[in-house]
């Protein structure tokens, strides 16, 4: 085979550099790893420049091209590998004042919104409701090929004929696969018709009241934004639990451990807002955990709490704080 003209080379990059930040996302929802899913497309991009000259525009689009290389270096990075879930999909819930038990497994990492960029915001719900924590956890329980089947169809809308191309496999196999995984998400109860979510203006209000009433230490004034299911998950810790008070009996436990005195950053993740969380320590603030929020109408019904130093690093927080 001949090697194509530098022209030709440097134009088959930049046709397909566009398509870099949403294959970011399918991979970390194959993976539910940010530094995983950023490995993978980085092979997806070696393997395709390699592979350039053997593209033929009149068998598939680019973009379907490109998946099928991602959909075959996800799925050979999975062989073997344990699935990443959050505590509330792993063991029971346990009560809020139990000791906290440490978890040895690997766990689900929240994606900085910042590494998708914009958004068309023609599907940015779409976008939004695909790369929920509650819905990538889910995600976790189904076996690689169900994954690209669900998120193929029904987050990305590749036709049937499409996602089989890309999973190399057949529309039969295809519809199988998604047939399966819709029944599974259904009874996790991570389906992708939920109600639909605040506006993100009215996030942001949730999230300022909330953050407002966490500095202040005000366990009542947060207890008021919760929903009554709220449900809190600290990874890597096993322990959730279920429930206002017992968030609020929670959250009087932090505050007698580790002092009244806190700040906050503001983050974005998974399409949710969340902020990172700072403890005093001497003369500033030590960077404590990151904390992602599920809102809804009626107030915040999720709170996943991260505190991992890799997780740390991808969002690009500051160990500390000063006065």
């Amino acid at each position: 085979m001949t090697t194509a003209p530098s022209g030709a080379a440097e134009d088959f990059g930049l046709r397909i550099e566009p398509h870099r930040r949403e294959l970011l996302a399918y991979c970390y929802r194959m993976l539910g790893s940010v530094h995983d899913a950023e490995d993978l497309v980085q092979d997806t991009y070696l393997r395709a420049w390699r592979a350039r000259d053997s593209y033929d525009e009149s068998r598939a689009s680019l973009r379907t091209w490109l998946y099928r290389i991602a959909t075959n270096v996800c799925l050979t990075a999975l062989e073997g590998r344990a699935r990443r879930p959050l505590p509330s999909g792993l063991v029971a819930e346990s009560e809020p004042l139990a000791p906290l038990v440490r978890g040895e497994v690997p766990w689900l990492e929240p994606l900085p919104d910042a590494m998708l960029g914009a958004r068309d915001p023609a599907d940015a719900a779409v976008a939004r409701a695909g790369l929920r924590l509650a819905f990538a956890s889910a995600l976790q329980h189904l076996s690689a090929r169900e994954r690209g089947a669900l998120v193929l169809r029904d987050v990305l809308a590749f036709s049937a004929a499409e996602s089989a191309e890309v999973l190399g496999t057949t529309t039969a196999a295809v519809n199988s696969a998604l047939q399966r995984a819709r029944a599974r998400l259904g009874e996790a109860g991570a389906d992708l018709a939920d109600a639909a979510e605040p506006s993100a203006a009215e996030q942001q209000t949730w999230l300022d009241r909330y953050t407002d009433a966490f500095v202040r230490a005000d366990v009542d004034g947060i207890k008021a934004l919760l929903t009554e299911d709220v449900l809190m998950e600290m990874p890597p810790m096993v322990n959730w639990f279920t429930g206002r008070d017992g968030y609020g009996q929670f959250m009087g436990w932090v505050y007698g451990v580790g002092g009244t005195d806190w700040r906050t950053l503001p983050v974005a993740a998974n399409g949710q807002p969340g902020f990172a969380a700072y403890r005093r320590d001497g003369g500033g603030y030590a960077l404590h955990t990151l904390q992602v929020l599920t809102v809804t109408a009626a107030g915040v019904s999720r709170n996943s709490v991260f505190q991992d130093a890799e997780v740390f690093a991808s969002f690009g927080l500051p160990a500390r704080l000063d006065e």
